[in-house]
């Protein structure tokens, strides 16, 4: 079983790297200044007790990897590149690869399995960095991720098993699991906090404007009938597993959403976070103004290349009074 990560950013990276480290055959599929940085200097994987380089053979693009029936596609870019790299997946790999989702939200599965029959969900639970070309981050020690998996939209099968398994001989936790889904929407709600941890500085309305968004998203799962596992069932799982600690005497940077607006990427996705909220509100008549207006302020800071922390979450609060103020009734 070969691994093709496509998308060797933070989370494609480390989990690329600690595989090779294991043994398994890996190729990374990543991009400029990345990409240019890989295949000179190899991947340089750091954590809280060291740092390695992993030399990890890293292509462009789909149309350089020399592809085999039995591969293995961890898809590992972010959301709103799905719908492009699965089509770029499809006019070159064979329609009888495994595709995993190896990604935060719930909309990249289904939207895989429009090119490929083989479709695998992933509930990533892996603080992780990627801040400099050629360099990742494993922020957790001594287990640096926590990878459940299952196949979309359901059930168990022999190649989640055998994936499940290279996870662990990794060193990342894993169980093949029927229900994945389920996992990754108590996870999406996790996810709807990033846009405001990455625009919103930490002054007085930061918290109230969080559990407002919170709020909402749980109204829309339950006006949709989608069943997420519950808090207490996720806390269970993740236990004391994952010890996030310092690489190197630097505190830990920002989530995911928060590395975007830092490396100023342009993009950021809030719009496959927040926005999955506002798609279920608009489909089953849940009012989501506080998601609506953290996914459309933080889509414009990204468009801008604004940084982080830029937005005081008091002005927004009362944004969203303003909204819900003026609302149909």
């Amino acid at each position: 079983m070969r691994l093709v990560v496509y998308g060797a950013g933070a989370v494609g990276g480390v989990v690329g790297a600690l595989l090779h480290h294991a043994g398994n055959e890996v190729v990374l599929i990543a991009r400029g200044d990345h990409l240019a940085a890989i295949q000179r200097n190899g991947l340089r994987l750091e954590t809280p007790t060291g740092a390695s380089v992993q030399q990890i053979p890293a292509v462009a693009s789909p149309a350089a990897v020399d592809w085999r029936s039995d591969d293995v596609v961890l898809l590992a870019v972010k959301s709103d590149a799905t719908g492009d790299a699965v089509s770029s997946l499809a006019a070159f790999a064979p329609a009888s690869i495994a595709l995993v989702c190896l990604q935060n939200g719930v909309a990249n599965e289904p939207t895989a399995l429009r090119w490929f029959e083989h479709v695998y969900g992933v509930c990533v639970m892996a603080p992780t960095g990627h801040l400099e070309p050629g360099v990742v981050e494993a922020k957790c020690s001594p287990t640096p991720a926590i990878l459940d998996i299952g196949r979309y939209p359901d059930g168990v099968d022999a190649t989640a098993t055998a994936i499940a398994a290279a996870f662990v001989d990794a060193g990342i936790v894993s169980q093949p699991r029927p229900d994945i889904m389920r996992w990754k929407y108590r996870k999406l709600m996790m996810n709807l906090a990033n846009a405001v941890q990455a625009v919103c500085s930490r002054t007085d309305g930061f918290d109230e404007l969080r559990e407002a968004i919170l709020v909402e998203g749980e109204a829309a799962l339950a006006a949709a009938g989608i069943e997420p596992v519950s808090e207490a069932e996720d806390a269970e799982r993740r236990g004391d597993i994952l010890q996030s600690r310092e690489i190197s005497g630097r505190p830990r940077s920002g989530g995911s959403s928060w590395q975007s607006l830092e490396r100023r990427t342009g993009v950021i996705e809030s719009d496959y976070f927040n926005g999955e909220i506002v798609w279920l509100g608009r489909r089953y008549d849940v009012a989501t103004p506080a998601n609506e207006l953290i996914r459309r302020e933080a889509a414009r800071l990204a468009a801008e290349r604004g940084g982080p922390g830029s937005l005081d979450p008091r002005d927004l609060l009362d944004r969203l009074d303003g909204m819900r103020r003026t609302a149909p009734s």
